[in-house]
């Protein structure tokens, strides 16, 4: 379905006749989704919307400034105050659906006058020909139902005001629910019921006798009042559940100034400082530990030169001393064999030159190790090895003293952290302001909740007497009407009424399983943040979200942000006409809220686009603002813009045709 043109006559501030061109279509080809109109508060964008419910609907509309009126009331209410009062008033929506897989174009007429005759005004449909087809008038009701059903039109044709109710409300407002109800089919099922009800009681009626009657007419007068008792009932746990939960929220925050103003740490006040305490023995042990290393090895570690010197001196030494040892041995093995040589058969000159060789060959092997300076350390080999352990545990000394230092600092900064814990705390009366507060709002909640329950136990006893009720009545008759026709309607219409009961409690789950992920996606989508919220479910029977993170722990509404609340509302209504199956237009009036910068931009190139085939906006220069429009128009969005110029002297609104507020 497509809206092609809007035609306004002397209707509220549109004075004369004005025509809104609303094709999508910029060329045969090429088609953009967004119709987009611009208009001040009061410049009359909520009156375009409702001239599309208005001839869509006529009596049934839901508009915006109808309240309790009458439709003839109303009907004077929209007459343009400039215009002759015998002057026509007129609306005129030219659509266009998919017919038998033809496209079909029907225009909607409706006009009346001043203070109509009978109240009513006049209603025509003008077809493809230019022809009147008086069968189509007849039906007219019943045909747009199929095309667009009043009972999800608020889906599709809603504004800021109605998002914004949405997105504050723990429930869905009725207007919503009215809307699901009628997209899950429980409408029907409902009225069926109802209807069923009314079926048996006229049947009793008709077979019963005069005895009969009195008691079928007292079981139907109490069972009459049971039930208006349970609906009051019910109203007062809905009125109760509404205030448990304003004082839970209440409760929070008086939580979490106890928290933040230090009353928690001020009830552990005693602990922390026995904390602390503890923290200050462990410190001074470890301090005295340090304190025995001190009186140790350890100042040796202010000269590990000095050590490292004498160590080498020491080695040095000792090696010499090795050496000269060895030295002085092979010069007296030489002189013997010197000795034994003379006393052989071996001439004096050989002997010389065998003396010769072995003196050369001691001086060259010891050359190397030949003393350039005169000892002075005179270490021995014990020595020696009593500085090594010295070195060694000297190095165990530096690593023992650094872990204790390392422990030091860690005690130290954790005391630190206790004594600001103690000193965030609370004073005394301070303490005993936040306790009283909290524990004030703690039975406020508690009395609420006992309050809550005691009128749901009586719900729920109502609910026993009416089915209680409704048995007697059955069992009368099954017992005293003995008119087989009668009782084959009573019987089925009770299993009728069980089957329709089953139906609807499948039907509900089948489609809010749907409907679920739907708005999930579509939340997430707008919100461009896939961490914020991985489940979102809707409650059977009040058909309120409630929202779960990726640990499967529910997300209160209440945490969400202005922006976040508004985004999932829109998400909700998004969902719901994905849903329906509906192939529609969709006409946002302010559409933006209270959402900021980040939000506005995720819903402006993101939802708008996207909402449907066709969108109609009808925004205000601060919703879609210059930076708005302009984004729109780069990401070739938008199909026609026009601008609402309102007169404040005349009252009266002029449409200008290709112009925005920039």
């Amino acid at each position: 379905m497509i809206f092609l043109e809007l035609v306004l006559q002397n209707f509220g501030p549109y004075s004369g006749k004005q025509v809104i061109n609303l094709n999508p279509k910029i060329d045969e080809e090429n088609s953009r989704p967004i119709i987009l109109l611009g208009g001040m508060n009061g410049g009359g964008k909520t009156t375009l919307m409702d001239a599309i419910r208005l001839a869509l609907y006529g009596p049934r509309a839901q508009c915006s400034t109808r309240g309790n009126l009458s439709y003839s009331d109303f009907l004077n209410q929209c007459v343009n105050n400039k215009i002759d009062p015998v002057a026509d008033t007129r609306i005129e929506l030219l659509f266009e659906h998919i017919e038998n897989d033809k496209p079909i174009k029907y225009r909607v007429v409706r006009s009346w006058t001043k203070n109509p005759k009978d109240g009513k005004d006049t209603l025509g449909i003008l077809g493809d020909s230019d022809t009147w087809p008086d069968a189509l008038v007849n039906i007219w009701d019943e045909y747009i139902e199929n095309l667009l059903p009043l009972g999800i039109s608020n889906l599709f044709l809603f504004d800021g005001e109605q998002v914004k109710e949405l997105a504050e409300q723990e429930t869905p407002p009725p207007v919503v629910v009215d809307a699901i109800r009628g997209l899950l089919g429980l409408e029907l099922a409902d009225r069926l019921a109802v209807d069923l009800d009314i079926l048996v009681n006229r049947k009793l009626k008709e077979v019963g006798n005069s005895k009969d009657l009195a008691n079928l007419e007292e079981i139907e007068t109490r069972l009459t009042q049971q039930q208006e008792d349970y609906q009051t009932t019910e109203e007062k746990v809905e009125i109760l559940k509404n205030q448990v939960e304003e004082l839970e929220q209440k409760q929070q925050e008086a939580f979490d100034k106890f928290i933040s103003e230090g009353g928690k740490i001020a009830a552990e006040r005693n602990q922390l400082e026995l904390q602390q305490h503890t923290k200050t023995a462990e410190i001074e042990q470890v301090r005295q530990s340090m304190c025995e290393l001190a009186a140790d090895v350890l100042p040796l570690a202010l000269i590990p030169n000095l050590l490292t010197q004498a160590q080498a001196q020491g080695e040095k030494e000792f090696r010499h001393q090795q050496v000269q040892i060895s030295k002085d041995l092979l010069i007296e093995r030489d002189q013997r064999l010197l000795t034994w040589l003379n006393q052989v058969e071996i001439s004096p000159i050989e002997v010389e030159k065998i003396q010769s060789f072995l003196i050369q060959d001691v001086d060259s092997l010891y050359a190397k190790t030949i003393q350039t300076e005169a000892p002075w350390l005179l270490a021995d080999d014990e020595t020696l090895s009593q500085i090594d352990n010295l070195i060694y545990h000297l190095q165990n000394s530096k690593l023992s003293a650094k872990e204790k230092l390392a422990v030091l600092k860690n005690k130290e900064e954790e005391i630190h952290t206790l004594e600001r814990q103690v000193q965030t705390a609370a004073a005394p009366e301070d303490y005993t302001k936040l306790r009283q507060a909290l524990e004030a709002a703690q039975n406020q909640v508690v009395e609420a909740k006992a309050n809550y329950e005691t009128i749901r136990r009586r719900l729920a006893e109502l609910e026993t007497i009416i089915a209680k009720s409704k048995r007697e009545l059955s069992d009368y008759t099954v017992e005293n009407i003995k008119h087989k026709n009668s009782e084959h309607i009573i019987t089925s219409a009770a299993k009728v009424q069980n089957t329709l009961k089953i139906f609807r409690e499948k039907l509900t789950l089948r489609k809010l399983n749907k409907l679920e992920e739907e708005v999930k996606n579509c939340f997430l989508y707008l919100l461009h943040k896939s961490d914020l919220v991985h489940r979102i479910t809707i409650d059977t029977k009040t058909f309120s979200l409630l929202l779960y993170d990726l640990n499967g722990k529910p997300v209160p509404k209440h945490r969400l942000s202005a922006g976040e609340k508004q985004l999932l509302a829109i998400a909700f209504l998004w969902g719901l006409a994905k849903v329906s199956g509906h192939r529609l237009p969709v006409a946002i009036d302010t559409p933006l809220g209270r959402l900021d910068s980040s939000h506005r931009s995720n819903l402006v190139e993101r939802y708008f686009p996207s909402a449907s085939h066709q969108v109609i906006l009808l925004s205000t220069d601060t919703e879609i603002g210059k930076k708005e429009v302009e984004t729109l128009r780069e990401n070739e969005a938008i199909a026609r813009e026009y601008l609402l110029k309102y007169d404040s002297s005349t009252r009266q609104t002029t449409v200008v045709e290709n112009q925005y507020f920039w």
